[in-house]
């Protein structure tokens, strides 16, 4: 099936490793040019290589970390300045630290704001005038199952994404009229170098297969076919949902 991403630009953030560099992927096998950002400059390297050699267009890797407006707005300029404008926008973060609320410092759940709302805020505002220049975008943020039935341990994740979810459903309202449609993508258990920290933390993560209906983990690449069909023409008419990638795990009816 012809997903109509040729020649699209897609920025995925935080797409070193883990789910943000399989979407990289998925997005470039389908022929769009792919931005790509992450902090550690060698995983960067690698990520962009391997990018590279899926697709057909061009990769630009940016170094840097998102949660930082100062990164975040030489990143945004870079990009505008090699691409002009971009189709696609997905945000994405990595994890905040694990722990209850009264493991937490004031510090952590500021550090958290910036890391996951703050970073898909400024993303926004620095891409959205091109989208609304052209009629034509797809604003995906990828959150967590967490945000419809939280997960223990996890506070930080359960509370600052659910914000990242009522931003994008109020920004599909406002922005359906110029043809932009705005959803969020929720994985459950995915086989990633954050579940891996998370077992490693706390080895009950490892029994979570028990809850999944499917009985395994994901794979990134089943979640980046997920996050690509919501980013083609093909969905054109999918917009303020919150899609759940997780084998089953969520029991919600809706």
């Amino acid at each position: 099936m012809d997903l109509g991403l040729q020649g699209k630009v897609a920025f995925v953030a935080a797409s070193s490793q883990g789910l943000g560099k399989s979407v990289a992927k998925e997005l470039a096998s389908e022929g769009a040019d792919v931005i790509i950002c992450g902090r550690d400059e060698e995983k960067l390297s690698v990520a962009a290589n391997e990018i590279q050699n899926a697709g057909h267009g061009k990769v630009l890797s940016l170094q840097g970390d998102l949660s930082s407006s100062e990164d975040r707005e030489r990143i945004i300029a870079k990009t505008l300045q090699e691409f002009g404008s971009i189709d696609i926008l997905v945000t994405n973060t990595g994890g905040p630290p694990t722990g209850k609320f009264e493991d937490l410092e004031e510090e952590s759940w500021e550090a958290a704001y910036h890391q996951l709302l703050g970073s898909a805020v400024g993303l926004v505002k620095g891409f959205l005038e091109g989208m609304k220049t052209k009629e034509w975008g797809r604003i995906i943020a990828i959150t967590s199952q967490a945000v419809k039935q939280p997960v223990e341990n996890l506070i930080l994740s359960n509370a600052t994404r659910a914000s990242v979810v009522g931003l994008m459903k109020t920004l599909a309202s406002e922005l359906g009229a110029y043809n932009i449609t705005v959803n969020n993508v929720m994985p459950g258990y995915t086989e990633t170098p954050r579940l891996a920290s998370l077992i490693e933390t706390n080895p009950s993560f490892a029994q979570a297969t028990k809850e999944i209906p499917l009985g395994r983990f994901g794979q990134p690449e089943e979640f980046a076919a997920a996050v690509a069909f919501l980013a083609s023409q093909r969905a054109s008419y999918i917009t303020g949902v919150s899609l759940a990638v997780d084998g089953g795990w969520i029991k919600n009816i809706i």
